[in-house]
């Protein structure tokens, strides 16, 4: 890394800060606000279809949260509550089925960290659709030099980006929603480096999900209170006992340089190819050996739906070592952990041709037929695929049929639906029909997806979040 000098009076969070404050959303391409506006729309759909689940409903209803009065909606609900609540447990139910947006520079979910607490906030506040947009692409921008920053040791040691990163982004959008200055916009930075925290050890649980809760809450905690004069140590991300040094190591695993590169011409992070919305409700490093079935299957003609296990002798499963650490889980007994596990949603693919929400309800990965073939999967990492970055969201899929044929099918670098490959407004509005309809009455599906995707033109925000309220 290229160390600040501890003759500097200013820390590394006060440059940082200075960045966030006269960034230039304007910047940001045509097709850079249309990536986010889906992703904003993406976020707020699977929030939507995680406020039933149990993890957003046992917080909802544990005592002391959600209990102040104010005016930031619940999603699906007509429960309103404090900004610092909606947060929380809109958060919690965006990450609730693993359905969100994600990055494979950010190793994690760039939305979710972002989303609920600027909508919480801009209620309390009255800002508007315009100010909320402005504000998601300053805190994408930050989020990502974080990650680049610390990337791949962090990702690799074992925390979980999406909330120990997260937090920086929610800070920076936030912040700059309630236009705090540069000093305390460090501060709250500084706050967030002892408020971040998620673990890996806790994927497959319903604490996945309440990291992202827990973050968003956090990083707009540190707005309020650094808005109000709380303070904070602004060099606490390079401090010898700081952020850097004590979640990644030693100087050789983080390099800041990245942190304060590209602020004022780009490239811009908003505009990168590999800001991905989930096709599938499951982790996204289970797409690539998803999308190898799918097209494996289309290349023999097979029809969706035609195979059984009686069909098939053996399956093999190789995508990069990195995709599979967490989701190798070949014998899924709850909701979670079938989402995590890359030989549950092959299967579910060989068998149906896709992989869908009900995939992982009423307890689908006990089905005998899926047990079947979940005897006959071996996975691994493919040999071909080294290294921690070649390859990183490649796979390939072979089939052993009893017939004798063998099948298979080789993605490269997949990562879900991004860059040219990314969705259609017309794909996007199938999935968040699928998603809203668990918490909104059917008629009010399209004017959410109206109004959130007219986000960046509308007034008072809460007009927008009217349409989400059950």
């Amino acid at each position: 890394m290229n160390k600040i000098s501890t003759e500097d009076a200013a820390g590394l969070l006060d440059a940082v800060a200075a960045k966030i404050c006269t960034f230039d959303s304007g910047a940001i391409s045509e097709r850079g606000r249309q990536t986010a506006l889906f992703a904003i729309a993406d976020t707020v759909a699977v929030a939507l279809a995680g406020i039933p689940e149990d993890c957003t409903q046992i917080a909802l209803n544990t005592p002391g949260i959600a209990d102040a009065a104010g005016p930031s909606l619940i999603f699906g609900t007509k429960k309103r509550t404090s900004a610092l609540d909606a947060s929380f447990i809109n958060g919690i139910a965006s990450h609730a089925l693993d359905y969100d947006d994600f990055s494979s520079v950010f190793g994690g979910h760039q939305s979710v960290p972002l989303v609920t607490p600027l909508l919480a906030l801009a209620e309390d506040r009255g800002a508007s659709g315009s100010d909320v947009f402005a504000a998601y692409l300053t805190g994408i921008e930050t989020e990502m030099r974080f990650a680049r920053a610390v990337h791949p040791h962090h990702y690799d040691k074992g925390w979980h980006p999406t909330a120990t990163l997260g937090i920086f982004g929610t800070v920076a959008s936030c912040a700059r929603l309630i236009g705090l200055d540069k000093d305390k916009t460090a501060l709250a930075l500084a706050m967030a480096t002892s408020l971040a925290s998620g673990l890996k050890a806790n994927f497959g649980t319903m604490s996945k999900p309440l990291h992202i809760g827990q973050s968003a809450r956090n990083g707009l905690m540190a707005v309020l209170m650094a808005e109000r004069g709380f303070t904070a140590n602004t060099r606490a991300l390079e401090h010898y006992q700081g952020f850097l040094a004590v979640y990644n190591g030693d100087d050789n695993t983080f390099d800041v340089t990245a942190l304060l590169e590209n602020w004022d011409g780009g490239p811009w992070e908003n505009e990168a190819d590999d800001l991905a919305i989930k096709q599938y409700p499951c982790c996204g490093s289970t797409h690539q050996c998803i999308t190898a079935a799918t097209r494996m299957l289309a290349d023999a003609e097979i029809k969706p739906g035609s195979l059984t296990p009686g069909d098939i002798e053996g399956i093999e499963i190789m995508p990069h070592q990195r995709r599979l650490n967490h989701t190798n889980n070949p014998s899924p007994m709850t909701e979670l952990q079938a989402k995590f596990s890359v030989q549950y949603v092959v299967a579910r693919t060989l068998l149906e041709g896709t992989v869908k929400l009900k995939d992982f309800e009423s307890d689908a990965w006990l089905q005998p037929e899926i047990r079947d073939l979940l005897s006959k999967t071996n996975a691994h990492a493919h040999p071909e695929f080294e290294g921690p970055d070649e390859d990183a969201w490649s796979a390939e899929i072979k089939v052993n049929l009893k017939d004798g044929r063998v099948l298979s099918h080789r993605v490269k670098n997949l990562i879900g639906r991004s860059g040219e490959n990314a969705m259609s407004k017309d794909e996007l509005w199938i999935k968040f029909e699928d998603c809203a309809q668990r918490s909104l009455p059917a008629d009010a599906v399209a004017p959410a997806f109206d109004a959130l995707l007219g986000l960046a033109d509308a007034g008072d925000v809460r007009s927008v979040v009217s349409k989400l309220e059950a």
